[in-house]
């Protein structure tokens, strides 16, 4: 069936909306193809939509085609199941929670493994039912904090979320890579450079878990790849810890006034020009920077947190999110300095913080410092700082927390070359979650031995409108949209730019030709001035364009390619063969 943009539920608008910070949130919001109602809430009008279901038909196929096999689940759930798990009370303010009118807790599901597994204990029963994978395409609600970019971080968006159900950590591997084949063929097709990383497994928990970035300079996410091969998302970067160094012949520390030197950069400057060293200039790497947090607690309680870094880094606070998670870090504020007077802001340093010291913070430290290394620190009085501070003689942290900023050109954790870093839209996510929800919730089958034992289970997510967005990030460029072809609204667009009956009427032919050939058309048979049809036409992102014009005298019209900006007239009588040939990924304009 022909489809007429005269008739066509959209609207294309020629300035950005006020709220866009990234191109695919641009061009879908002008050109018609979603709508915002709220922040990160986003109406789906008819063509992105189209778009939209192209993207789940092709998550479908390669879903059913490892054997998967699809249920539809309530988006409204209950709480108990969560409750059994923790993830009531772990996801904390990110979830949409209300009560009925009876005062029943529920939830509005952000991923649905509790309710999978209920499921699977309710009908199965013996390992001869296994292996088992179930999938769905559904909507799901995250109470972000801050939504943003569109489609790329909303609070209602649409997710393929699945679940593998084994007898065995074997049978597990075995789902986990089927899947992870499945997710290489979805993205393949979807059109976009990815790449795949190591990453954390977060509050889903598990043994080990992936993710699929999307390649994009606007990417929330940040990963690391070296030339050897390894690759991870920086929360999953686990940086190796140094051999302790020898310290017998270090001298003893000692404390220096140092003025006017909170932060590192005047701290470096005053030690090179009062406390010079014979080897060396300092730097900041030289100095021990003691970094407060206070971390919430998913109960509502706060704790105070000292974690130290070289000098020479910052505090990642995507990876200290990650090695909190489910608690939160949030800022040390005035009040808590207040609450804890022996902190001496701005010359903070091990001699005041630990579990066992005077101020009762617990005191975690960066990896890179071990047992020998020496450091220049806060002496924990205003205006002092300390020098040749040897960790293991001097102070001992309570423990490690590897939070800080991965930097372009560090090694790479097995020693595979330095990293580079990047930017990336998380795709996918796929989980080897174990028994951990089946444990929770009593999901247990009947071994070949009659044996009572606990179901393993992998999850698998993909980002299914988020993908909708990574597509229009990768492929638009300063006109507007650019589909890839097996997710276009249409195959073509047909521009009707000239006056009378004539041009429409040829246009129409075509347009009647092309359906009857299998072809999806957008006709543009709008009254309006070529100038505005060639705009939309960029706008819309159709792969391929035909006009139908001043051409037509000489029996021609003009063939167009979205992608490449390639253009050439073809007679008329040989237009349908060449359009389903090129539909068909035949011969490409030149």
């Amino acid at each position: 069936m022909i489809t007429r943009l005269s008739e066509l539920f959209v609207r294309t608008l020629r300035d950005d909306p006020a709220d866009a910070e990234v191109p695919s949130h641009r061009w879908l919001v002008r050109a018609g193809y979603i709508r915002r109602a709220a922040p990160g809430i986003y109406s789906w009008l008819p063509l992105g939509y189209k778009v939209l279901r192209n993207v789940e038909r092709i998550v479908r196929e390669e879903m059913d085609a490892i054997g998967a096999q699809e249920v539809h689940l309530p988006a409204l759930l209950p709480r108990e199941p969560y409750d059994a798990t923790g993830r009531w009370t772990d996801y904390g303010p990110n979830i949409f929670r209300l009560k009925d009118r009876k005062g029943g807790d529920y939830l509005l599901g952000p991923t649905h493994e509790e309710m999978f597994t209920l499921l699977v204990k309710d009908l199965y029963s013996s390992y001869k039912d296994l292996p088992l994978s179930l999938y769905q395409i559904q909507t799901k609600y995250r109470d972000e904090a801050r939504p943003r970019a569109g489609l790329l971080r909303g609070r209602e968006f649409v997710m393929k979320d699945s679940y593998s159900f084994d007898i065995d950590d074997i049978g597990l591997e075995k789902s986990y890579q089927a899947h992870r084949d499945a997710y290489v063929k979805i993205f393949n097709r979807l059109g976009f450079e990815y790449v795949i990383v190591h990453a954390t497994s977060g509050a889903m928990g598990g043994s080990a878990s992936e993710e699929f970035l999307a390649v994009a300079e606007n990417g929330e996410d940040t990963f690391v790849a070296s030339a050897g091969g390894y690759a991870a998302n920086v929360e999953a970067v686990h940086v190796a810890a140094p051999d302790p160094l020898p310290y017998e012949d270090a001298p003893a520390a000692h404390v220096h006034d140092t003025p006017d030197t909170p932060t590192i950069q005047t701290l470096v400057d005053h030690a090179n020009a009062h406390v010079a060293r014979d080897d060396r200039p300092w730097t900041a790497a030289d100095t021990l920077k003691n970094v407060l947090v206070m971390v919430r607690k998913v109960d509502g309680s706060r704790e105070p947190l000292a974690i130290a870094v070289p000098g020479d880094r910052e505090v990642d606070l995507k990876r200290l999110a990650a090695q909190l998670e489910p608690d939160e870090a949030e800022a040390f504020t005035e009040e808590d300095f207040v609450d804890h007077p022996s902190l001496a802001k701005g010359y903070i340093g091990p001699g005041v913080l630990g579990a066992d010291n005077a101020s009762g913070i617990r005191y975690l430290a960066d990896p890179r410092v071990v047992t020998g290394t020496r450091w220049v620190t806060g002496a924990d009085t205003p205006g002092r700082h300390v020098f040749d501070l040897v960790c293991g003689r001097d102070f001992t942290p309570d423990g490690v927390l590897d939070v800080a900023e991965i930097k372009e050109g560090d090694p790479a954790p097995d020693g595979s070359g330095p990293l580079r870093l990047a930017r990336g839209i998380e795709m996918g996510h796929i989980f080897q979650l174990g028994r951990k929800y089946a444990e929770a919730l009593g999901c247990k089958v009947l071994d070949s031995n009659g044996k009572l034992v606990t179901v393993t289970m992998g999850s698998y997510g993909v980002g299914v409108s988020r993908a909708v967005a990574a597509v229009a990030e990768g492929t638009s460029d300063e006109k507007g949209l650019c589909w890839p072809r097996e997710l276009a609204p249409y195959d073509v667009q047909i521009l009707a730019t000239g006056k009378g009956e004539a041009v429409l009427n040829a246009a129409t032919d075509l347009a009647r030709e092309l359906d009857d050939a299998g072809v999806s058309v957008l006709l543009d048979d709008r009254k309006a001035s070529p100038g505005v049809k060639f705009a939309d036409a960029e706008i819309l992102g159709m792969p391929t364009s035909v006009v139908v014009g001043r051409g037509l005298a000489d029996g021609v019209v003009e063939l167009r390619d979205r992608a490449t900006g390639a253009s050439e007239n073809i007679p008329l009588e040989d237009a349908v063969g060449r359009i389903v040939a090129v539909v068909h990924g035949r011969p490409v304009l030149d």
